[in-house]
């Protein structure tokens, strides 16, 4: 999460948005580093770009039962509910105007989605019009006996 919001950091101050961040210590998966730092990046990437200038983003990471939940909110226009379903297709826009242009090609969520599958998780969604999204990817921790496991292994 914290190199997800490093590559973010540049956009978030060009825009004036403030980013709040909370998470406890410790939480692991087990996963592809590169491929799960670049969906949380497209998150809170989509989250800067589609709120207001100045406007808050918040990423948060909590602990819910033996899954890891980043949760990334931001206060923009929203999600009709009538586009939801379709918001994790590859180059669906809710927005036809917005061309790579004004941002983006119409893949991030479909990435995020395919790395949530790929890592045995999912990402979810909760939007209301005219007060903002909060996308949620959820991600099994990683079994602590299998790390220790593994690490164990690797001693000579």
């Amino acid at each position: 999460v914290m190199e997800a919001l490093d590559r973010n950091s540049y956009r978030a101050e060009a825009r004036n948005v403030k980013i709040t961040y909370d998470a406890p210590e410790g939480l692991e998966v087990i996963g592809d580093p590169e491929m799960l730092t670049v969906a949380v990046k497209n998150l809170i990437e989509n989250a800067i770009l589609y709120s207001e200038e100045g406007a808050p983003v918040g990423v948060g990471l909590r602990k819910v039962e033996n899954v890891a939940e980043i949760a990334v909110t931001d206060s923009g226009l929203g999600i009709p509910q009538e586009d939801q379903a379709r918001i994790f297709e590859r180059f669906y826009r809710v927005d036809p105007s917005r061309s790579r242009a004004t941002g983006g090609t119409g893949l991030g969520l479909a990435i995020v989605k395919h790395v949530a599958s790929t890592h045995n998780g999912e990402v979810k969604l909760f939007s209301k019009p005219g007060v903002g999204s909060t996308f949620t990817l959820r991600i099994p921790l990683a079994d602590k006996n299998v790390i220790e496991q593994d690490s164990d292994r690797s001693q000579p």
